[in-house]
């Protein structure tokens, strides 16, 4: 759409009566009644828990040395704890003022909170913004954090209309005209404008939104949408034909989650002429969710991502009512009001206003799901046995949030994991850095994968796999890969390999590794990883127990050709908790210029 087009489109959004977007015209009936809401009585119960957990306390402080203790140290928490912690406390104040509008106590710490982040030096965070700035030219920079806040004052300001005291609805608009609409037009292009991940969707989508909701001057919003319709381009280019978010369901809540809120609204202020939800490639994306899971909470958590995921309600529930293909999510798997560390207004808020009542299954159906774009292979098995699941994953090493991760698989049954992917580590400057490959949760030394003469896999989009074969069918699932150019390693000629699993009552999978190399490797290494300790049961046998020491996985392999050696490690998780987990390698006891090695995992 070129820009004589769009503005026609928004001319005719100006002026614009907004309050039927968020309460269907009765703002007080609406807040009224969802205090007597049966679903959202969790979500109001932990808001209020919330209240008294910070019932007083001050206002987190941000001080000069917590904001540079990142360029000194490269670390991320000190600073990003208070700065969520007061985003934490605007979103509580911000419903209690709504759901109880009689207490005006609610109504003073909202705006106590509100004036505290319109004095921040900056809505960035630290790790976000360039080692050496100047302060002059602070608003210049415009990251995911900022762009989420101006969304959020946006939505805050219009939701609490007149309620607010009119010096600090000004100086909200003041602070979006000053560190949003105006260096988003004059100081840009920003990298994250053309970005074909997460970044794009949120940063461009939010603001975009707050414009939709603020800016009154036609010319400036036609300007500001041209450039939010082009980001979203880039954003969708970010996905293949199968929908499914490399990234991690994590960040397909995150950037697809802004997607949808820009684009609802989006569609809403314009009539329907501007409508993303009409394309194929985002009803395709809308699945993802319900095909990523593998066994209750635990998902498919390749790349950056975290191993349990809570669904965001709201979005799930939004997204069911727009395609017919989406499944409503189990309502135990809603995320609590308190789960998001980083405390997005955007979606709290949406788990209030877009949750519906309504039938869902207790938990997902069996089902499984080769993603040929991604070159994911997902399945929720259900037997007499209980709930299993099993992923693998081809593609190449430089995705987005890229791990050095080809042919991982993971393991899970009743509830645990057994073959697992460490996920998302700690957040720091070398982890987005140089050493970034040097974090187990990264490199491939901490995946189910081969180690080749003491080589791991490299990282960059030639180090790849080749999909040989996949198929998704009710009795097994399987997926065959060939390895070879994933490693830089000069000898290797050919390294498929074959997983089945097995969707049997007390299913199995069946990996093979069948190499070829020119010569002689100098030494071979099966590596799987798990949490669980691994137990020497027999020879030819290790067992990967269950919690309560019954049941678990009995790995299966050949004592004539290999050796298990079981070590544990340590890495610090993506909140900086130190966290075990156990290699189970298997040392070729001699190599040759071919082999075979072959391994079952049963569950027992």
């Amino acid at each position: 759409m070129n820009q004589q087009e769009l503005a026609a489109i928004v001319q005719d959004m100006i002026p614009a009566d907004l309050s039927l977007y968020y309460t269907q015209g009765d703002s007080e009936a609406f807040w009224t009644q969802a205090l007597s809401s049966e679903i959202l009585q969790a979500d109001l119960a932990e808001i209020r828990a919330e209240a008294q957990r910070l019932d007083g306390q001050p206002i987190p402080q941000l001080t000069y040395t917590l904001f540079t203790l990142y360029g000194r140290t490269g670390s991320r928490l000190e600073y990003e704890r208070p700065y969520f912690e007061r985003r934490r406390r605007l979103n509580t104040y911000v419903f209690l003022s709504l759901l109880e509008p009689e207490n005006t106590e609610h109504l003073e710490k909202l705006a106590d909170v509100l004036w505290a982040i319109c004095d921040e030096y900056t809505w960035c965070v630290p790790a976000h913004l360039p080692a050496e700035h100047d302060a002059s030219e602070i608003n210049r920079h415009i990251d995911l954090f900022s762009s989420e806040t101006g969304f959020a004052l946006s939505e805050i300001s219009l939701l609490l209309g007149e309620r607010l005291p009119p010096l600090l609805r000004s100086r909200i608009r003041s602070e979006l005209e000053r560190r949003i609409f105006q260096p988003f037009l004059e100081h840009g292009p920003y990298f994250w404008e053309t970005s074909t991940h997460n970044w794009a969707a949120v940063c461009a989508g939010s603001i975009g939104a707050a414009a939709l909701l603020l800016v009154k001057d036609p010319a400036r919003l036609t300007d500001i949408l041209l450039k939010t319709e082009s980001s979203m381009n880039y954003y969708l280019q970010g996905f293949g034909e199968d929908g499914a978010c490399q990234e991690g369901l994590g960040y397909w809540n995150y950037g697809f989650g802004y997607f949808t809120y820009y684009s609802d609204l989006l569609r809403a202020r314009s009539g329907g002429r501007l409508d993303w939800f009409k394309q194929e490639k985002v009803a395709q994306i809308a699945r993802f969710q319900q095909q990523c899971f593998i066994d209750g909470s635990y998902v498919a958590n390749f790349s950056d991502s975290v191993p349990q995921v809570r669904v965001h309600r709201g979005l799930s529930h939004y997204l069911a009512e727009v395609y017919a293909g989406v499944l409503r999510p189990p309502s135990a798997l809603r995320a609590p009001f308190t789960e998001d560390h980083c405390s997005r207004f955007a979606p709290a808020l949406r788990n209030l206003i877009w949750t519906r009542a309504g039938k869902e299954n207790i938990t997902w159906e069996a089902g499984s799901s080769y993603l040929p774009d991604a070159a994911w292979l997902v399945s929720r098995h259900v037997s007499a046995a209980g709930a299993f699941g099993f992923a693998a994953k081809g593609g190449h090493n430089d995705e987005p949030h890229n791990h050095n991760d080809l042919g991982q698989f993971i393991l899970s049954g009743r509830g645990e994991i057994f073959a697992a992917d460490l996920g998302s580590g700690e957040y720091t400057a070398d982890y987005f850095g140089a050493g970034r490959y040097g974090y187990d949760c990264n490199g491939s030394q901490g995946h189910s994968v081969p180690v080749i003469d003491g080589q791991y896999q490299g990282a960059g989009r030639g180090f790849c796999s080749k999909v040989l074969h996949a198929a998704a069918a009710p009795d097994k699932d399987e997926l065959m890969l060939e390895l070879a150019r994933a490693y830089p390693v000069a000898g290797l000629q050919s390294l498929v390999r074959s997983l089945v699993w097995h969707k049997e009552e007390l299913p199995r999978l069946e990996l093979t590794d069948t190499y070829r190399y020119a010569g002689t490797p100098a030494g071979w290494m099966e590596r799987f990883v798990t949490w669980r300790r691994p137990e020497l049961a027999e020879p030819g046998g290790v067992l990967l127990p269950g919690a309560d020491g019954s049941g678990g996985v009995l790995v299966a392999y050949d004592p004539q050709i290999v050796q298990p050696e079981i070590t544990v490690h340590a890495y610090k998780d993506h909140f900086g908790r130190e966290t075990p987990w156990h290699s189970l390698d298997f040392h070729v006891l001699q190599p040759g210029a071919e082999g075979v090695l072959a391994f079952t995992f049963q569950f027992i």
